[in-house]
């Protein structure tokens, strides 16, 4: 995911190349361009992991010429649109960069192939499945917050839990409105900080590993999602300016109650690569994944302590009914037969 949480990073327009490919033909043609292909390799690890599957096929498929990049969102849409480099941001969030990005899609500078997460990004508040299993009626929020006997602080078994966000990110500051918003500090919960989203992680894991109720905010695609078995509670539609105000410091009406925005995750490219490498625009039209595609991918990496290259590798080696809808059968063969 695109850490919108932690906010935009401070970042100056360069971009260090990280790791090249080995390409399987002596020139680019393949890929309509003599220009290299650069993937920005996005800081979390959805989209780590998506640059290191692309460069892969389009590297080993293609015979590309096929660069990663450290990137981020700022840097790497700021680069984009200045000098059309990197070529490809494979899991892009444009919701934290909407009016500069749709003003230099306006300018022709850069364009959207495809989406990344073909059912958008995901926040909220969820329960495990065995709370719900054993507690059917428990469907949205205001069902849970009527029940903090249900879900105790082990600090203070009177009161209810609600695992929050970690400090500074912006979804502590959304979740603090909700608590507000739906009061329930009144009807006898109270707001945890974890103080870190690998605190967050553990208290969830441990919770569900000990069959535990607990009621906590996340978001997709991530590894939780994808290996624990969490019921999403219903939050109602998604109010953009009630959600900018609960988020917004200087804002003085009070919190109110909305779903959280889902943002869109797109396979962002300059504008060069649809007219001079249209192989590969047409490739990236293809690879879009949903949210628990994504995060089963990623609990490989999670269990295994394993890097963006290796849960690649894993996702190539063992998901063959899913990344071979994505490209001709004879280059499909051809990445197969490089795969150990």
């Amino acid at each position: 995911m695109q850490n919108f949480w932690k906010g935009a990073l401070a970042a100056a327009l360069l971009l260090t190349a990280t790791a090249s490919l080995p390409v399987q033909a002596a020139d680019n043609s393949a890929c309509g361009t003599d220009r290299n292909i650069d993937i920005a390799e996005m800081s979390w690890p959805s989209a780590a992991a998506l640059a290191h599957i692309h460069a892969t096929i389009l590297a080993k498929g293609y015979g590309c010429n096929v660069e990663k990049v450290s990137g981020d969102t700022v840097p790497t849409s700021s680069s984009m649109f200045a000098r059309g480099t990197p070529a490809i941001a494979p899991e892009l969030w444009t919701s934290s960069i909407e009016k500069p990005w749709n003003e230099a899609v306006d300018q022709g500078k850069v364009v959207k192939l495809g989406d990344a997460i073909t059912d958008g990004t995901l926040e909220g508040w969820f329960i495990p499945r065995y709370v719900h299993d054993a507690h059917p009626d428990l469907k949205t929020v205001a069902d849970v917050v009527k029940h903090p006997e249900l879900f105790p602080d082990p600090e203070d078994k009177t009161k209810g839990r609600l695992y929050s966000c970690p400090p500074g990110w912006t979804c502590e500051i959304a979740t603090s409105a909700l608590f507000d918003a739906y009061d329930m500090k009144s009807a006898g919960w109270n707001l945890f900080s974890p103080g870190s989203g690998g605190a967050l992680d553990a208290s969830i894991a441990r919770a569900f590993l000990r069959k535990e109720p607990i009621l906590f905010y996340y978001w997709g695609p991530t590894s939780i999602l994808g290996k624990f078995d969490a019921v999403e509670l219903d939050m109602g539609k998604a109010d953009k300016a009630v959600y900018a105000c609960n988020t917004n410091p200087d804002c003085d009406k009070p919190a109110g109650k909305t779903a959280y925005p889902s943002s869109a995750a797109i396979v962002g490219a300059a504008a060069w690569v649809k007219s001079d490498a249209p192989a590969v625009a047409e490739y990236f039209s293809h690879v879009g994944l949903t949210n628990d595609q994504i995060s089963s991918l990623l609990v490989y990496g999670d269990e295994n302590k394993a890097d963006a290259a290796a849960t690649a590798d894993n996702f190539l080696r063992t998901q063959q009914d899913v990344w071979t809808k994505w490209v001709p059968a004879d280059i499909a063969a051809r990445i197969k037969a490089t795969l150990t």
